[in-house]
């Protein structure tokens, strides 16, 4: 299955893009899955049918999905519950009916999450267009699986779960209680849920399609979010300028406006291949006005990003590790060797990614960003390098 993320800046058209987007599809003949993260049915308006908790079929081979936060929400602390009951019943603690659950912040984002992992291993569908959360809110999201997956391995490493049946033993020779059984049970778990969705966002049939108003800000919008998808190794698509302005005479009120989205295009286009939505002169609503928008489905020939090792031993004695950043700054670039690791900082965004494995055997030799890439030069140690005969 193909996965095509959407986002962009708040108000930029990121749902109707994504409904137009996936009826495009749906109507070439694709099977095709619309996920929905608002809470607000904005999602069904657009479409001209109402969405919900339950996945519906909007038109031929289009099927329109919109988690329900709440219930999710509720499911998952009323299973916590049962799991942790011995210990709740230690503390005395009172539990809570799920009659009386609100969800807290963040239980959109976790369940929209779930959802992505759940469409993505359905065989019902050949394409998931989902609608994202505007782009700071998006990439923050993407980023969850990876991160609270590294944040349980380094809180519950998997391999103390070897010593189960030690744990009493250990708990009263050391005087202080061992973790229980259904912690580490909890952890594993919650590890490989986040595993799942950090498969789908990492893999390489999964790309990002950006939506923004051609101008100075959207520029500034889109450059942000180029740079943030980078870090996480996530390919652009495809941009859509959205309610891009008809042609107007020279002494309308319009000519301006209608320049500078030209001039913006223009720009886009050095760097993005960019799909103009014009401008109706109202919000799209139902499948006709999607259709007017002639929008494109997911592009099939997209290269996934990749960030991939060059062997320049021969010639320099390194090894160099390409890093796509395009848009970084140099002065807002950072980079930290921490063991197996390497912290990269690019503007606001942060990431620690393992290094490959024929560069754990390495020391950092020098760093050098070029026409939009980082170039990390890696030279072998020789304690750790196997010797040449």
């Amino acid at each position: 299955m193909r996965t095509l993320l959407i986002t962009g800046p708040g108000g930029s058209g990121r749902t109707t893009v994504a409904a137009a987007t996936a009826l495009t599809a749906a109507r070439d003949g694709t099977r095709t899955l619309l996920l929905g993260a608002d809470r607000t049915d904005t999602l069904g308006a657009v479409l001209g049918t109402p969405t919900g908790a339950a996945p519906a079929e909007a038109t031929a081979n289009l099927t329109a999905w919109r988690p329900d936060a709440n219930a999710a929400f509720r499911d998952d602390l009323t299973a916590f519950q049962e799991r942790a009951a011995s210990v709740l019943d230690l503390l005395g603690a009172s539990r809570l009916d799920a009659e009386e659950v609100t969800p807290l912040p963040g239980a959109g984002e976790l369940a929209l999450l779930r959802a992505l992992r759940d469409a993505a291993l359905s065989e019902r569908f050949d394409l998931l267009v989902v609608d994202l959360p505007p782009a700071p809110q998006a990439l923050g999201l993407l980023a969850l699986p990876e991160e609270l997956r590294r944040y349980l391995r380094r809180l519950l490493p998997p391999e103390r779960q070897a010593a189960r049946a030690l744990r009493p033993v250990l708990g009263r020779l050391a005087g202080v209680p061992m973790p229980a059984e259904w912690l580490y049970e909890t952890a594993a778990r919650w590890d490989v849920e986040l595993a799942a969705v950090e498969a789908v966002v990492a893999d390489p049939g999964t790309t990002v399609r950006l939506v923004a108003e051609p101008g100075p800000a959207g520029a500034d919008a889109l450059a942000e979010a180029a740079l943030g998808l980078a870090v996480r190794g996530l390919a652009v698509e495809s941009v859509v300028a959205s309610r891009v302005l008809p042609e107007a005479p020279a002494d309308s009120w319009l000519a301006g406006p209608v320049a500078q989205q030209r001039k913006a295009l223009d720009e886009w286009r050095e760097t993005y291949d960019v799909h103009p939505a014009a401008h109706l002169g109202r919000d799209p609503r139902g499948a006709d006005d999607l259709a007017a928008l002639a929008l494109p489905g997911v592009n099939p020939a997209t290269t996934p990003a990749e960030w991939p090792v060059t062997d320049r031993l021969t010639e320099d004695g390194v090894l160099v590790w390409h890093i796509p950043l395009p848009g970084a700054v140099r002065d807002e670039l950072d980079l930290v060797r921490r063991g197996e690791e390497l912290v990269i900082t690019a503007g606001p965004f942060r990431r620690i990614v393992p290094l490959p494995s024929v560069l754990r055997r390495c020391t950092v030799d020098g760093a050098a960003l070029r026409d939009g890439a980082l170039r990390i030069r890696f030279t072998p140690d020789a304690s750790l390098w196997p010797r040449q005969r």
